[in-house]
């Protein structure tokens, strides 16, 4: 379980910092205001996730480095050609919306799932780490949905 965990742990290490390339472009594109600020604002807490993971690297004794993440490649990639695609820009922002969610509900399974394992392998302090993290993914997650709910898809339907 070591093993999975460390590789586990690669893999979110490499998609937080892909993720952190990405936000940018997004941030960017988008075009309501309060989805640019819920945006940057996780742009930031990013950075922190990573340095949070470095140090769950150090607890476990191994060097902070990125394992390819085919998932976060694709959810990434798609995210690109929505936003390439899409010229109206309140449909965009929708689009936009529903591809960081896709990004948050990837970091929220692997972030739980690492939770888990570290509890069971008796590494509390990396369990603690990583539970500031999926705090501030599921936060993000929230504020996309508000955003989503109260105006970004009737504004992309109308």
């Amino acid at each position: 379980m070591n093993d999975l965990f460390l590789e586990t742990l690669k893999d979110i290490f490499y998609a937080e910092k892909h993720i952190l390339k990405s936000l940018p472009a997004m941030i960017k594109k988008a075009n309501g205001g309060e989805l640019k600020d819920a945006l940057e604002t996780h742009r930031k807490e990013t950075g922190g996730q990573i340095d949070r993971l470095e140090e769950v690297f150090k607890l476990v004794d191994s060097p902070a480095r990125g394992k390819k993440c085919e998932a976060i490649e694709g959810i990434l990639a798609e995210a690109k050609e929505h936003m390439a695609e899409i010229k109206n820009k309140a449909v965009l922002d929708a689009g936009i919306i529903g591809s960081a969610q896709a990004v948050e509900h990837y970091e929220i399974t692997r972030y739980g799932t690492l939770i888990a394992w570290a509890k069971q392998l008796g590494i509390h302090e990396a369990a603690s780490l990583l539970e500031q993290n999926l705090k501030e993914e599921k936060h993000a997650d929230e504020l996309l949905t508000k955003i989503a709910e109260s105006s970004a898809n009737q504004k992309a339907a109308a």
